[in-house]
């Protein structure tokens, strides 16, 4: 059975929709274990440190704000030098997600600096696998589109400053069930070839 971990910071509530969409893609896996677990609930001593550690991938996501995670992420990548320490995430799957305002926000620099963080915990980065919306429509990508913003290397989402009861929109929450999916069936993989 694989093991999969969400965990986020939200501070207006749309990375926690997004967060939760990937998780459900996680559990579509039949034999997958998930946890969403918000940074808030990740002191340093806090019970949830345990959580990740038993994890066999760990999915992060962070709003993008002025170009970069939030500080309360970036407060959790800080601590995670404890489980660095220990090389507790090594080998485990990593995956992000992200979520702002606008279409960009930077969003990039948001995943990239979620991938560097897992890339020193030697951490296997999966990405989305799905390719962007191709669209003629001079209107261009539509909110219920499968990766409409186009990222490879993770999820992007915009709320062009909605409230979560219409944002992230269709789109972005299916793209987050699918990264979701592909994360626990690549630790599902992994799994069953350690057995």
């Amino acid at each position: 059975m694989a093991k999969v971990a969400v965990v986020y910071h939200s501070g207006y509530g749309h990375t926690r929709k997004l967060a939760e969409a990937v998780e459900q893609g996680a559990k579509s896996v039949s034999g997958t274990e998930t946890w969403l677990l918000s940074v808030d609930e990740l002191g340093k001593d806090a019970p949830a440190w345990a959580t990740l550690a038993a994890a066999d991938a760990i999915v992060f996501g962070a709003p993008t704000y002025m170009g970069g995670y939030s500080a309360p992420f970036k407060a959790f990548i800080d601590l995670g030098a404890y489980a660095w320490s220990k090389q507790e995430w090594k080998n485990k799957i990593a995956a992000g997600f992200t979520n702002s305002g606008s279409f960009s926000g930077d969003k990039l620099n948001t995943l990239q600096g979620l991938f560097i963080n897992a890339m020193q915990h030697g951490m296997i980065w999966v990405g989305l696998g799905e390719p962007p919306v191709h669209t003629s429509d001079e209107h261009g990508a539509k909110l219920e589109d499968v990766n409409r913003l186009g990222s490879f290397m993770g999820v992007m989402a915009a709320s062009a400053q909605a409230g979560t009861d219409v944002a992230p929109g269709a789109g972005d929450l299916k793209t987050g069930e699918l990264l979701g999916a592909r994360v626990a069936t690549v630790a599902t993989q992994l799994v069953k070839g350690r057995g």
